[in-house]
């Protein structure tokens, strides 16, 4: 039996697509609820940055821009080692529903690791996501 390779969680939001891309794909958007301080370069191939004051740092490669609908990008493996070229996909999915949106959220990638990293790395990721998915609703509820 493999390892489940990914995380998939759908919220609904009560602001129209525009304004959920906007919170995704932007250096504003993104330090406004996922990071503290954030940088994108919104293209294919783009780097993107967002940091906390705790001195944590996520690097993250644009691989995928489909305004307003598809937004997809790489990044490290939490618990591997800064130097390990292995990295999971997360992409977002966003469908006008109604006068809002339906937001789904999908990492893959993790059964590529080892029993302990994969542990660590899923894990963490499932709550990680849980959270920062309510803050995004929260963040823009409150826009």
């Amino acid at each position: 039996m493999g390892f489940p390779d990914r995380i998939e969680r759908t919220v609904e939001i009560a602001r129209p697509p525009e304004d959920v891309w906007t919170a995704l794909t932007t250096a504003d958007g993104l330090a406004a609820w996922f990071g503290e301080k954030a940088t994108i370069d919104l293209r294919p191939g783009g780097e993107a940055e967002m940091s906390w004051s705790s001195g944590d740092v996520a690097r993250m490669r644009v691989e995928r821009v489909e305004e307003p609908s598809v937004f997809g990008f790489t990044w490290h493996i939490n618990g591997l080692p800064d130097d390990d070229p292995r990295r999971t996909y997360v992409e977002f999915t966003l469908v006008e529903d109604g006068p809002g949106t339906r937001l789904t959220v999908v990492e893959s990638g993790f059964a590529q690791l080892p029993t302990e990293a994969h542990d660590t790395a899923f894990g963490g990721n499932t709550q990680g996501w849980a959270s920062e998915l309510g803050e995004l609703v929260s963040y823009l509820d409150a826009a």
